[in-house]
């Protein structure tokens, strides 16, 4: 089945960066691993010709797995804090209703 083009209406347009925004704002802690990613990358482009003897796939892996460990941390605390807002925060404010 075709579909007519011109009936096709995107949902959101917009650049990247309004993309971004609207994710911190539905995910705050999305930004805080792309930070912690990019901290980690430019630490290592920085520490990579002081690495002294330590072979290059060496280095390359204690860096990624740094920064893998950013991001899973910013993905961990933000399920955590949800799950805290969802669960503690609610049935506490619908018992005050009762």
């Amino acid at each position: 089945m075709v579909m007519d083009e011109s009936q096709w209406v995107p949902e959101r347009e917009g650049t990247v960066s309004t993309k971004l925004l609207q994710k911190a704002g539905a995910a705050p802690f999305v930004p805080v691993g792309i930070a912690g990613f990019a901290m980690v990358a430019t630490y290592g482009l920085y520490r990579l010709k002081a690495r002294g003897k330590m072979k290059m796939s060496v280095h390359l892996i204690h860096m990624r797995v740094a920064a893998q460990a950013c991001v899973v941390g910013a993905i961990t605390l933000g399920a955590t804090y949800t799950m805290y807002k969802d669960h503690l925060l609610k049935p506490a404010a619908d018992r005050a209703q009762k």
